[in-house]
């Protein structure tokens, strides 16, 4: 992929697909590009393409999807249901981010180093309006911004020719540019100095006319108009003790964090700018690189605070026997550099006498791995130009709420730069040669910088040849030895030593929860799961502070309401972390996953009995866990959403550990969903475990796995094996004559003629359903009821018997209306449509898919509404209604999307054929 905002907005492709200037899709890439980590959300994404418009939810699909179609779906991946919409930007791909890159590398450089540098970043940039053709007003922002970013870099550039004496070359740019913009006070200020030649009547009439103008010059222009007319500044007499300069030696490359480097040091900028302290805290798990960006930040600051840099190791979270930092001792060699208060006594008048050293100084402080906010307070200036840099594994959330802080909570790398940390040193050959297994290496690190450089280094210097790659990944897939392999004390890199040392600082109750959530299966729970494990070990605990703790100490990652474990956390709590004993441990981990299992059947059961009314489940009341209670559809379908892969995994730990009732109960709650959300891959695995577990329950129950398992089949296009289970559930249903096992028999029977209907045994159909029928009339089951006459109806459509067709189906249709079933509902409105298109009574039809596509929609099931939405657009193209065609088409495509992708060029290639 290819793309340019400094300019004309476009974008290609690497698939010859192209973003065409002043197009929304180019508007929406402009966007995303110029958006905080490259996503925005679809009401972001609405109130700046569409500003007058509130309903413009089916024009952002559009537009997203004409993007994806031209850039492809690995640089626009489909954000699913959370709301966002995401671009993947290819390293080097975007003229913006090489500009930025380059910018970033050149603050590191010598003056002569930067100027090239600055030169090469400037190259991406032709002098022309960023983001030259998008007008919506949402942009005007982020024009300046990026005027102001492009200006930045200007001057800097020629600061750097300045100092690198390049004469000429600064003569003729700033004659270029005191040209192009002679208002800009900084302009006129290189240009001054570029021509400190010119004879002194035409320099004062250049002053004068500027003045003029543009007002009294600020103090920076003044300070060089008075440098070119030759005034002096002479220091004063008075010795100034020497100024501190105690940040330690470069650490290593930051890589991947240029932008939160950038947006620290801007942040203490503005702050120093207006006279305020800045107190910057850097926070995140063990080895996630917090240290390393405190550094480069205090470079990129160094030359802002004239009076100098202290700094202190507090030693918060040190392996062995190190102690964390006292106070006391940081103030005592703080003032030592500070004459004269070096004599002070006492802490309290040690902290005050730092406040008054610094009261009218100018001075960078960084306190590295504090323990907690009692470490940081007494170190801190009071009100001034100063600044510090805390790094914590801790959020300080004391320190937070007593004083102004700039908080930033660093996160594992992106994908690209962790391979770059891996990689660094590793030949492009040997890259591309090995590049699956420095990709599993990448996601068994969990993209942790720590990890990342064990692993580096492992690689470096033929310690450990690249052709054992496999092999390394393969020890680092088994657990018990994933930690070790992660342990280089030589070196002093030790993830396991790491989170120790963030372990072992935690209360006994955080402790302990953090081992549940080890247990629980992961890779994330809600609010009320978690609440829910912390009654597995007894009552009295106060798990929600626990949790805070957790959270705190960045052990645990909070995603909006949602709670989860870095992969090596997980690993190092399950094989260090333990609440007692042996045998207690064991006891409390088989109460952890009970009630880890119990919470997610009961409420994947809740959102099923809104899904499906009619389906029912030996499971129970709720036995000491929080139950959700949704409203409507969507509502269950977003909880579910949400939960799904815990839940997943929550099937595959009973299946792991023989837990019947979960075995089959659990999979059994989450069929609806799954076909509703096209998982049917996932349910035929599920249903496998469920088989097993249901073949000791009663026959009714049994047989409602196997009809679930063959409606899977059925979904999945396999009828023969439908069929076979259907048989099996008929059979058992047999076996039990109570009005439940007839309820049974005549589900099974009703889904039995559907699948023969699909292998094209009418005859087998129409004796299945009938007997359906009747069942379903004898045990008073009006939905079932209706969907047999319904099916009844779509036997004689096939055989073009519409009368008859017409009398099954709305005799259907005044039996369901009589119920609550929206999705029977749908589906007899569905077949009705068809009858009556096949009686050319179009416009009732028109009416009827309407209502249908509606339901589906509402109901939130995404196959039935595909499958109807895309027969209804024929219909609208035979009718002339070529602009709703056009919609349900764009409906079928985001649907089709979301499901996967599947046959979504064929649909693309119907609505080219209709614009």
């Amino acid at each position: 992929m290819e793309g340019h905002v400094l300019g004309p907005v476009r974008a290609e492709g690497n698939s010859g697909g192209r973003v065409s200037v002043g197009s929304k899709p180019a508007a929406l890439f402009a966007l995303l590009v110029t958006s905080p980590g490259y996503r925005c959300t679809r009401k972001e994404i609405a109130e700046v393409l569409w500003e007058e418009d509130e309903n413009a939810g089916d024009r952002v699909d559009r537009a997203v999807s004409d993007l994806r179609k031209q850039l492809g779906r690995e640089v626009v991946p489909h954000g699913g249901r959370s709301g966002y919409c995401t671009l993947r930007v290819p390293e080097g791909s975007v003229d913006l981010l090489r500009f930025r890159g380059r910018v970033a590398k050149a603050k590191e450089l010598s003056h002569p180093e930067r100027f090239e540098q600055l030169g090469a970043a400037l190259e991406e940039w032709d002098g022309d309006e960023p983001l030259h053709g998008l007008t919506a007003s949402g942009f005007h922002l982020r024009r300046e911004e990026l005027r102001a970013e492009l200006m930045a870099a200007v001057y800097a550039r020629l600061d750097a020719a300045w100092k690198s004496r390049e004469e000429k070359w600064l003569r003729e740019e700033t004659e270029k540019w005191f040209e192009r913009a002679p208002e800009l006070p900084r302009i006129f200020q290189f240009y001054l100095r570029a021509h400190g030649d010119l004879p002194e009547r035409r320099r004062e009439r250049l002053i004068e006319e500027w003045t003029k103008r543009n007002g009294k010059p600020d103090a920076d222009l003044q300070s060089v108009i008075d440098e070119v007319r030759g005034v002096a500044h002479r220091p004063g007499v008075t010795l100034l003790p020497p100024v501190p300069d105690q940040l330690p030696g470069s650490r290593r490359r930051p890589v991947g964090q240029d932008n939160l480097i950038r947006s620290l040091v801007e942040a203490v900028c503005e702050e120093q700018d207006v006279g305020n302290l800045a107190v910057v805290l850097i926070s995140g798990m063990a080895g996630v690189g917090k240290s390393t960006v405190a550094h480069h930040v205090a470079r990129r600051l160094r030359e802002r605070f004239p009076d100098g840099v202290l700094y202190a190791g507090l030693n918060g979270f040190a392996d062995g026997d190190v102690q964390p930092a006292e106070p006391d001792e940081v103030l005592d060699r703080f003032l030592a550099a500070l004459p004269p208060y070096s004599t002070v006594t006492g802490p309290e008048s040690k902290s005050g006498a730092l406040r008054s050293a610094l009261a009218h100084r100018s001075v960078l402080i960084v306190l590295d791995d504090a323990l907690n906010a009692q470490q940081v307070l007494p170190l801190l200036p009071g009100d001034g130009t100063c600044a510090v840099i805390v790094t914590s594994r801790n959020d300080l959330l004391r320190l937070q709420s007593e004083r102004k802080v700039l908080f930033r909570k660093m996160e594992p790398l992106q994908e690209a730069d962790a391979l770059e940390v891996l990689q660094e040193k590793v030949s492009a050959e040997d890259r591309s040669k090995y590049a699956q297994a420095f990709s599993e290496l990448v996601r068994l690190c969990g993209r942790l910088p720590l990890a990342l450089t064990v692993v580096a280094r492992l690689l470096e210097g033929g310690g450990r040849p690249l052709r054992t790659l496999p092999t390394l990944v393969r020890e680092m897939k088994e657990e018990r030895a994933k930690l070790d392999t992660l342990h280089l004390p030589e070196h002093e890199l030790s993830v396991r030593a790491a989170l120790n040392c963030s372990v072992r600082v935690l209360g006994a109750e955080a402790r302990l929860l953090l081992w549940q959530l080890a247990v629980h299966p992961g890779p994330s729970a809600s609010w009320e799961a978690v609440m829910d494990l912390g009654r597995a070990a007894g009552e009295g605990g106060r798990t929600d502070r626990a949790l805070v703790e957790l959270v705190a100490a960045n052990l645990v990652e909070s995603r909006g309401d949602r709670y989860g474990l870095h992969d090596l956390v997980r690993v190092f709590a399950r094989q260090h972390v333990q609440p007692g004993p042996d045998e207690e441990t064991a006891d409390i981990e088989r109460a952890t996953v009970r009630q880890v299992l119990e919470h997610q059947l009961h409420n994947v059961r809740a959102c099923d009995r809104v899904l499906d009314h009619e389906r029912t489940l030996p499971i129970g009341e709720p036995d000491g866990v929080t139950v959700t209670d949704p409203a409507e559809p969507g509502q269950a379908m977003a909880f579910l959403d949400e939960e799904y892969s815990a839940v997943q995994r929550g099937i595959r730990l009973a299946a792991g550990q023989g837990i019947e009732r979960y075995q089959w109960l659990l999979p059994m709650a989450l069929v609806t969903y799954q076909w509703r959300r096209r998982l049917l891959k996932d349910v035929e695995r599920n249903l496998r475990y469920a088989i097993d577990a249901a073949e000791s329950a009663a026959p009714a129950d049994c047989a409602m796995v196997h009809r679930m398992l063959a409606g899977t089949q059925w979904r999945l296009g396999k009828y023969d094996v439908a069929v076979g289970h259907l048989r099996r559930a008929v059979r058992l249903s047999e076996e039990d004559h109570s009005e439940a096992g007839r309820l049974s028999l005549a589900r099974s029977l009703h889904r039995l003629g559907l699948t023969l209907r699909k292998q094209g045994d009418r005859t087998g159909a129409e004796g299945a359903l009938s007997q359906a029928l009747e069942l379903c009339r004898e045990v008073s089951d009006p939905v079932g009821e209706a969907a047999a006459l319904n099916a009844l109806g779509a036997l004689h459509h096939d055989d073009g018997e519409h009368e008859q067709a017409l009398r099954r189906c709305a005799d259907a249709l005044g039996v369901v209306e009589r119920t609550t079933e929206r999705s029977g509902l749908a589906d007899v409105l569905f077949t009705l449509a068809k009858v009556h298109l096949a009686r050319s009574e179009r416009d009732e039809a028109i009416s009827l898919y309407r209502r249908a596509c509606g339901i589906y929609r509402e109901q939130e099931n995404w196959p039935n509404e595909d499958k109807a939405r895309l027969l209804f657009a024929d219909v609208l193209v035979s009718a002339g209604m070529t602009d709703e065609a056009v919609r349900e088409l764009e409906r079928v495509i985001v649907l089709r999307e979301l499901m996967g992708g599947q046959g979504v060029r064929e649909v693309r290639e119907l609505l080219e054929g209709l614009r």
